[in-house]
Order: structure tokens, then C-alpha cells, then sequence
């Protein structure tokens, strides 16, 4: 629903605003000063390593903790966002598509969505790191402990969410309130998925950049619709698998045929 008086907008506005600054506004902006900082190091961009994933404790207990504690707390602006989005007495869930309505074809399109943004991404990875543009990324420095792979599924699962819901779902539906059109809707999105990638390098910049126009894209599109409405489900599934793949599989993946990758 469209709003058109001066008051309502701002209200939005603000709203966007503050739904950002604790989730992924704020991510960029500290990724934003991240690869300042970077940039301005002296040492070269190739050179420099960024860590997903890291231990927070030597005592396995404690780590579980943090871990846990931290995946708990960063899905609460999703809470939020999707909070809001109920206002007026509307089913946020139902309305992104967030929901069982169609499980076979969301995980067919999901699947398909991270196999045509996973394989190139492999290769633009490896493109960025020999140009020079893109850090070596470590997907996992958890100590080896039995709750290593479980608590790496469920951060897959947290950036899935997180970034899906906030970055397409309830920005699409907040600035379409706005009224924005799609093309302009899908480069915010876009420029913001890649902004809070950049302490990455430019590289994963212009990377997540492309995948955030063929993910808000097909959110968009009436050709994925259900209903009528759009579909959220298949963009959280690709998004976790990418995750996993890339968390899991650099967890168990030899030191040797890391370093052999360039991704020691």
C-alpha cells in the first residue's frame, strides 16, 4: 500500500533508517571503513585476510555460547523488520513468501538460483585474487569441536535470512510503500548487498552487487510470484546453500588443497 501524505513517507523513511542501522546498514558501514582502512594499510589488498566465523573462546563451551549468542541476537532485526511489515493488520510472512505454500518448487528454484551464482562466484573469486582486488577469505576458523558443523549450518541459515528478508523482502515492501519502481528498487538493494561485503575487497563488492540484481530481480519478477505475491523462500534457500557450501566445505576441506586454492 502506497502512502502519499508528507508525514507517512518520513515515517517510512525513518523506519528504513533505523532497520538498517542495526542490521545491515550498519554492516556497511563498518565495511566501508573496513576497506578504508585497507586501502590506506600499505599492503596490498591480495596480501591481507578477512575471517568468517571465528572462535570467540579456546573453551569449547564458551564458544558455543558466543556463537549461539550471536546468531540469536543478529536475527532480531529480522524479527523486527517482519514485525513492522505486519502493521495494518497484514501476514508479513505471507505476503514475502516467507511460508510452505509451494516447498517443491521454492527449493527447485533455490537450488538453481545458488548453482547459477555459486559456480561463477568461484571463478570471479578466484579472478578477484589474482588481479589483486580481493582479500583471502577464511569461510571458517572454528576450533574443531562436535558442534562445529551444526552451529556453521545455522550461521549459513542466519546470513540467509538476514540478508533476504531485510535486503529484498522488507526493503521491496517499504520502498514500493514509498512508491519506488522496480529498477530502482533493485540497485539500492543491489549497491547495499555489496556495500557490507566490502571489507572483502572490491572484488566481493562487485560480485555480491551482480548476485543482488539476479536475487531481487526474481523476487520481483511476476513470473516467480504466488498468488500474486512474491516469494522469499527460494532467495533464503540459495543464499544458505551458498553459505554452506562455502562454511562447511572450507571446514573440511584439507590445509593443502586450501593453500593449493589460493585460500589457506
Amino acid at each position: 500500500m502506497r502512502v502519499s501524505t508528507v508525514e507517512s513517507r518520513r515515517r517510512i523513511g525513518a523506519e528504513i533508517w533505523i532497520v538498517l542501522g542495526l542490521s545491515l546498514g550498519k554492516a556497511a558501514i563498518y565495511a566501508i571503513v573496513n576497506i578504508t582502512a585497507r586501502l590506506t594499510d600499505g599492503t596490498p589488498l591480495a596480501e591481507q585476510t578477512a575471517t568468517l566465523n571465528a572462535s570467540q573462546s579456546e573453551r569449547a563451551w564458551l564458544d558455543l555460547t558466543y556463537q549461539l549468542l550471536g546468531i540469536g541476537f543478529g536475527l532480531v532485526p529480522v524479527a523486527l523488520a517482519l514485525y513492522l511489515l505486519s502493521a495494518r493488520g497484514r501476514d508479513a510472512l505471507a505476503r514475502i513468501g516467507l511460508d510452505r505454500a509451494r516447498p517443491g518448487r521454492d527449493l527447485v528454484w533455490g537450488v538453481g538460483l545458488a548453482a547459477l551464482i555459486g559456480i561463477p562466484g568461484l571463478a570471479f573469486y578466484g579472478l578477484g585474487r589474482v588481479l589483486g582486488i580481493t582479500v583471502e577469505v577464511q569461510a571458517s576458523a572454528l576450533n574443531e569441536h562436535w558442534w562445529t558443523v551444526p552451529v556453521l549450518l545455522l550461521a549459513a541459515l542466519y546470513n540467509g535470512l538476514l540478508e533476504e528478508i531485510i535486503a529484498v523482502a522488507y526493503l521491496y515492501e517499504r520502498t514500493h510503500d514509498l512508491g519506488w519502481g522496480r529498477v530502482r528498487f533493485i540497485v539500492a538493494s543491489s549497491l547495499l548487498r555489496g556495500s557490507y561485503h566490502l571489507y572483502q575487497g572490491i572484488g566481493p563488492f562487485l560480485g555480491n552487487v551482480v548476485m543482488g540484481v539476479v536475487f531481487s530481480w526474481f523476487y520481483t519478477s511476476p513470473r516467480f510470484q504466488h498468488g500474486g505475491r512474491h516469494r522469499i523462500v527460494p532467495l533464503v534457500v540459495a543464499h544458505t546453500l551458498l553459505d554452506v557450501v562455502a562454511f562447511v566445505g572450507y571446514a573440511l576441506v584439507p590445509a593443502e588443497w586450501r593453500a593449493a586454492l589460493g585460500a589457506a
